[in-house]
C-alpha cells in the first residue's frame, strides 16, 4: 500500500508574504469587471495567490479590500497579491494592450477560442478579464480585448461561478506556461 499521509501546515513550505512580494510572478494579470460579490473577490485573491499572478485590477463596482467579507475567503491573500482599483475597465484594457499585454475576456462570444485550445504567448504577458455574475464582461470590454476565451461546458447552465471560472482559467494558463518553459 502506498503511503498517502496528509501533509501538515509546517510541511507545505509556504513562503512568507514578503518573500511572495519579491518572488518572480506568473505573467498573468486578472481584471475583475463589475463583480458584485465580496466573497467572489476574496476567492479570486486566494486563487491568484496560489498561482502567484502579477496583479489583480478591480474595476467598476467591484468591492475592494479591506473588507471582512473579502477577507473571509481571501484568507490574507489581499496582503500578498498586488491589486489596484481602476474605475473604467475598457480604458484599462486599452492601456494593457498598449503596454504589450494580450487581453482576453473570459466569456461566451462569437469568434472565441475554447480554453483547451488556447495557447498563451511565451513572448507577451496575458491579462484575463472576468465579468459580472449576471451580465458577464461588458460588450465594449470584449471589443477592446485581443480575444475571447470560453470555458467549454456541457451542462444545462452553461456558466460557472466567477471564482470557479477564475480557478479553471488560471490553472490552465499556468500549466501551459510551465510546459512552455520545459
Amino acid at each position: 500500500m502506498v503511503n498517502r499521509k496528509k501533509l501538515k501546515l509546517d510541511e507545505l513550505n509556504r513562503i512568507s508574504v514578503s518573500d511572495f512580494k519579491k518572488a518572480d510572478k506568473t505573467p498573468i494579470i486578472v481584471v475583475l469587471d463589475n463583480i458584485r460579490s465580496f466573497n467572489n473577490v476574496g476567492s479570486v485573491f486566494r486563487t491568484s495567490d496560489a498561482f502567484r499572478i502579477e496583479k489583480i485590477y478591480l474595476c467598476g463596482i467591484t468591492p475592494q479590500p479591506p473588507h471582512r467579507e473579502i477577507q473571509k475567503t481571501a484568507l490574507g491573500a489581499t496582503d500578498s497579491v498586488d491589486w489596484e482599483y481602476v474605475e473604467d475597465t475598457t480604458e484599462l484594457v486599452f492601456q494593457l494592450n498598449e503596454s504589450g499585454y494580450e487581453t482576453y475576456a473570459v466569456e461566451q462570444a462569437e469568434n472565441r477560442i475554447y480554453l483547451n485550445e488556447f495557447l498563451p504567448s511565451s513572448q507577451k504577458k496575458t491579462a484575463i478579464i472576468l465579468g459580472n455574475e449576471v451580465e458577464g464582461v461588458q460588450q465594449e470590454v470584449i471589443q477592446a480585448c485581443t480575444g475571447v476565451i470560453e470555458v467549454p461546458q456541457i451542462g444545462t447552465k452553461h456558466s460557472l461561478n466567477i471564482s470557479v471560472c477564475t480557478g479553471v482559467v488560471l490553472w490552465d494558463i499556468y500549466a501551459k506556461l510551465l510546459k512552455q518553459r520545459t
